[in-house]
């Protein structure tokens, strides 16, 4: 049997709204739901009586029945369509996805406390608030796509009230920014230990080759192992890294990089035995990164911050934001004024004593002159 509820409810910006569900249960489940939001309530009333009535005398329209399709089973339509790609976080994030209890849940049964209660499941894991982002985000993704993609009825508003009161709640969060950054004590060490693992490695993986070549050329490690002895330009001294990463183009985001000072000695002095320069799992690159780290006692350093020192260097060095994004790939130049504009006041300092010790120096020899 059919029925309606009204719920009334306010929005962001303080204004009164209605909003009435058509419903058809069975066994208290849902076979049959809908919802529309009016300004006011004989409004909401009005398209409830009309559609219940509607549903009543012609019952459930074959196109809108919800599917007993479970969530998971609608990730694995999308996971394996061959024209959706994603990147490796995106896909590491979804096959954890499908291991949880959501996965398990009729897509008929999901409602706002489903995708709730996954965050509390998350965080009770110690996944972070900005970990767990992903997750919803992702999450989104999917469901987004179920009807033009799958033919398959999703209730959106559910995922996006859900969605809202998390990111109130702050269950979740973006991404904090890192300043971290190795400093050249705690990088001669780390160098001298890498070099220690290479004596044992049975790849005769070259660590510490791998370790400075990251930071002087800004690249993640994916893009490190990637890179192939073909796409290398000897006249200009530079390197093709194939499918660099960027949020709006996820394939094909080929760009040529500057092998500057040491970065091109170090590719010189690889053995050319794979057509890849370094081809090693980036994975146990940097899980013998962090192994070392942690036998120092070194905190809080993550692989990724060499990149941040990269960056860090060539602006020390003199380059300007589009020279360093020319090597590091950044597409939104915003992200490198933040690294420049912590390290400007440092440089101002540095500025300001070469300036007094030039003065010093000039009046010194001005008094010589006078003597």
């Amino acid at each position: 049997m059919a029925f309606y509820s009204i719920e009334k409810r306010k929005t962001s910006e303080g204004e009164t709204r209605y909003r009435c569900t058509v419903g058809v249960k069975k066994d208290g489940k849902y076979l049959f739901r809908e919802r529309q939001t009016f300004s006011k309530q004989a409004l909401a009333k009005t398209w409830g009586v009309t559609r219940v009535a509607d549903l009543e005398t012609n019952g459930i329209p074959e196109e809108n029945k919800i599917t007993t399709m479970t969530f998971g089973e609608l990730m694995d339509l999308y996971m394996n369509h061959p024209h959706i790609k994603y990147g490796k976080t995106k896909s590491e994030t979804l096959n954890l996805v499908r291991k949880c209890e959501i996965a398990n849940t009729p897509l008929s049964e999901m409602n706002q406390k489903t995708y709730i209660e996954h965050c509390e499941y998350r965080a009770s894991t110690g996944a972070g608030p900005s970990t767990i982002r992903n997750d919803i985000v992702f999450i989104g993704s999917v469901l987004f796509a179920a009807k033009p993609m799958f033919n398959v009825d999703v209730r959106l508003d559910d995922f996006g009230y859900a969605k809202y009161q998390m990111n109130k709640l702050r269950m979740i969060t973006s991404s904090q920014k890192r300043s971290r950054r190795p400093t050249q004590q705690e990088t001669d060490r780390l160098i001298d230990a890498l070099k220690v693992r290479e004596l044992t490695s049975y790849q005769k993986i070259p660590f510490s080759d791998i370790f400075m070549f990251s930071i002087l050329t800004c690249m993640r490690i994916g893009e490190v192992t990637r890179i192939r002895w073909e796409d290398i330009d000897h006249a200009q001294k530079a390197v093709l890294v194939r499918d660099r990463k960027d949020p709006r183009k996820k394939i094909g985001n080929h760009m040529k990089v500057a092998l500057l000072g040491e970065a091109w000695d170090i590719m010189k002095r690889q053995p050319e035995k794979d057509e890849c320069i370094f081809p090693f799992k980036p994975k146990n690159i940097s899980l013998v990164f962090a192994q070392e780290r942690n036998k120092l006692g070194i905190k809080d350093l993550r692989y990724h911050d060499l990149r941040r020192e990269g960056v860090s260097r060539l602006f020390e060095a003199g380059f300007t934001i589009e020279e360093v994004a020319q090597v590091s790939g950044h597409r939104s130049l915003s992200t490198l004024w933040q690294v420049y504009t912590e390290l400007f006041p440092k440089s101002l300092h540095d500025r300001f004593d070469e300036l007094q010790k030039l003065k010093i120096k000039s009046i010194q020899e001005e008094n010589k002159n006078e003597a």
